[in-house]
């Protein structure tokens, strides 16, 4: 059984056309270089490599709210989603209000697995001045691309732990993930934010040759805090000594959500069963060279977060590994 390494599965997994199999399943993630695209890139990979009748094909980039509803149109098989995102798609809120179909076709996307998403990394250059997230006022700040679920979560975060307000207190700069990282790394933007698994790639990167330090607000205490957080966001801290430009010396408060990979509902049971089963029956081929992998778990993969169903095939395997109780 050959080993998987991480850098090697994107380009794999996003370079090359799927095998010529008897059933090609399309997957959408978000931006290949990011944590989350690489972990469902992983996915399709060692389900590709373990069935003979099925493969998974991905197209990395665009925006996981958009790729969500391309799932429920039938137009994609997998997707990125969130619990908080699956549930506003099905109220037709937030981004989906000028979509009036979105709630009709969110009958049609089910879950397949969670995953954590990644603590969010609020990150500037070592020297800056900036000590907290309560001093970006009057800064300008990469959330991520504006309309996407990364960008609203850590606009929120920063909101409810310190009150200021994006676009009117700082400047949220619009731009995609790649010309967002981009600018922090030419030194055009103060702040720099990005939710991943340790280690991620663009904070190895910067650190090659700059160092940095990850900050958090002064508190993340208060009823604000709580309710922004709600049942699907929960408080995590950003490690010290992770990267070697790293000039923290203590962990960093901040927060992390679940994401999870999205199926049609009306794909077939055994397909899906099928899909399943091959990943998480091979999951000692993501080597611990891809130290992300120790965050999948498949209790978390299996567990209620919000109104998003599980798929009746994956449901069926997660029964029959003992996760999932009726």
């Amino acid at each position: 059984m050959r080993e998987l390494k991480t850098a090697a599965v994107a380009a794999l997994i996003f370079a090359s056309p799927a095998l010529a199999e008897d059933q090609t399943l399309k997957m959408a993630t978000i931006a290949p270089s990011l944590g989350q695209a690489i972990t469902m890139a992983t996915f399709a990979n060692v389900v590709s490599d373990n069935l003979d009748d099925v493969s998974v094909e991905v197209s990395g980039g665009g925006a996981a709210t958009l790729h969500q509803m391309e799932v429920g149109r039938g137009n994609l098989d997998m997707a990125m989603t969130s619990p908080v995102i699956y549930n506003l798609m099905s109220a037709g809120k937030a981004m989906y209000k000028k979509e009036p179909e979105a709630p009709e076709l969110a009958k049609n996307v089910d879950l397949l697995m969670w995953f954590p998403y990644g603590a969010y990394h609020f990150a500037v250059r070592a020297d800056s001045d900036i000590q907290t997230l309560d001093d970006i006022e009057g800064t300008s700040v990469f959330l991520g691309p504006q309309g996407g679920g990364a960008y609203n979560a850590a606009k929120g975060w920063v909101e409810a732990t310190t009150g200021l307000v994006a676009g009117e207190d700082y400047e949220a700069i619009k731009a995609n993930w790649q010309t967002g990282y981009q600018a922090f790394l030419d030194g055009k933007i103060d702040v720099y934010v990005n939710g991943c698994l340790d280690p991620c790639g663009q904070f190895i990167q910067f650190t090659e040759t700059e160092d940095l330090r990850f900050i958090g607000p002064e508190s993340d205490e208060g009823e604000a805090v709580d309710k922004w957080l709600g049942k699907w966001r929960y408080r995590a801290d950003v490690a010290d000594g992770m990267y070697g430009g790293q000039k923290n010396e203590t962990p960093v408060g901040s927060f992390d959500t679940a994401v999870g990979i999205s199926v049609r509902a009306d794909l077939d049971e055994e397909t899906v069963y099928k899909v399943t089963k091959a990943f998480w029956e091979n999951i000692e081929q993501v080597t611990s060279e891809a130290p992300w992998a120790k965050a999948l778990n498949i209790e978390f993969a299996a567990s209620k977060r919000g109104l998003m169903e599980l798929h009746p095939g994956a449901a069926r395997y997660y029964r029959e590994a003992g996760v999932l109780k009726e």
